[in-house]
């Protein structure tokens, strides 16, 4: 694919934010735990907290092709922090998508500098792949709404200032749920502890608990029964910026494992003589570069908001996130007992790569989607 000049220079801002903010901080951020929102906030500066709002609310009004490149060129420093700015963007796109004049004018400014952080409220202790059946409810009272839930897995719980909640305001399914903007000081909104997790550590995942939480009529994003529509759509772009996100992590694994077989002796010769693991350098670059095209090309369809966007998202998404967690094992495996070790960062990108296969969607929810375009629903 041929790059534009703007292009090009998104691509290497990302990168360079990267390898000057990132990449030197990753491994420590993820043993201590770290959610670097200092660094967030820089991001924020370099126009990447609101990648798709209108410039005029403060956003950088980028399609979705030029974001793949910008989170791609993030994840080569650190996949999980590439992610946390991804949702991050999904919330700033709601509201500037789905919000009133007054929503957009009180969150977008400070969510597109990253002085606030967003999350995305959809999954239940009880709802995961079945989004459709959350239970957390939203009553009216007077010219007030009630929520009462509880909220699971929430990336940047308790750091975060805005949360977009999806609650059931009506009949069961689908279209009984709307969205709502919940600030972190409203009353009754609490977080659970900080979850022991196998990668993802350098921001916070807690579950948002919501106990007779009364926010205004106002703080309804969108129109009552159409919040699972508003956190659909969002999750198509969210997608290809998770599938992103693994090309990138697995780019820069796939680096570092040529670099080591070109300098590493065994049995008298480089280990980069070797035809078989020359073959399998070869393979990697194809698969990622086959993944790329994919999701550039479900970016494109997206874009244009054309009716197969959200299969061709999934096949996007399940296709990269796949391909990235497999070429980055492989990388860890051709560095050896090196490639275990943390100090490499090899097994923390693994660990980072390996969640992108289910959240978002897991990949056997994108082949359900997948298939129920191609033959229809099921019964």
């Amino acid at each position: 694919m041929e790059l534009t000049v703007e292009q090009r220079a998104i691509a290497e801002t990302a990168k360079d934010f990267a390898a000057e903010h990132l990449a030197p901080h990753a491994i420590e951020w993820d043993r201590s735990k770290h959610f670097p929102t200092d660094v967030l906030r820089k991001s924020g500066e370099l126009g990447f907290g609101g990648v798709y709002v209108d410039a005029r609310h403060g956003g950088s009004q980028l399609e979705r092709p030029d974001a793949l490149l910008l989170f791609e060129a993030l994840a080569t420093g650190c996949p999980a922090v590439a992610a946390y700015i991804s949702i991050h963007n999904m919330v700033a796109w709601m509201l500037d998508t789905y919000g009133t004049d007054r929503q957009r004018a009180e969150y977008l400014p400070s969510l597109c500098d990253m002085s606030a952080l967003g999350a995305y409220c959809l999954t239940e202790p009880g709802a995961g792949s079945d989004a459709a059946a959350i239970s957390t409810r939203a009553r009216r009272d007077g010219d007030s709404w009630v929520l009462d839930g509880v909220k699971q897995f929430i990336s940047g719980a308790g750091a975060a200032d805005i949360y977009i909640v999806f609650a059931r305001t009506g009949e069961p399914g689908a279209k009984g749920i709307s969205a709502f903007v919940v600030p972190k000081q409203a009353p009754g909104l609490s977080f659970g502890v900080n979850e022991s997790k196998m990668g993802w550590n350098c921001h916070p995942t807690r579950q948002v608990i919501l106990d007779g939480v009364r926010l205004p009529d106002a703080a309804l994003l969108g129109h009552e029964g159409g919040g699972f529509s508003i956190a659909m759509h969002a999750l198509d772009g969210g997608r290809l910026n998770i599938g992103a996100c693994s090309i990138g992590g697995a780019r820069a694994a796939l680096t570092s494992a040529q670099q080591y077989i070109q300098e590493r002796v065994a049995f008298g010769q480089p280990l980069a003589d070797a035809q078989a693991l020359r073959f399998r350098i070869a393979e990697a670059h194809t698969s990622l570069h086959a993944a790329q095209l994919l999701l550039w090309d479900a970016a494109m369809v997206l874009e244009a908001k054309r009716p197969e966007a959200t299969s061709r998202c999934a096949m996007a998404k399940r296709l990269a996130t796949d391909t990235g967690f497999e070429v980055a094992d492989m990388a860890l495996q051709l560095h050896g007992g090196y490639g275990y070790l943390a100090e490499t960062g090899i097994e923390k990108i693994v660990r980072d790569l390996r969640v992108h296969r289910i959240l978002e969607g897991s990949n056997e929810i994108m082949n359900v989607i997948i298939a129920r375009d191609l033959l229809g629903a099921n019964g």
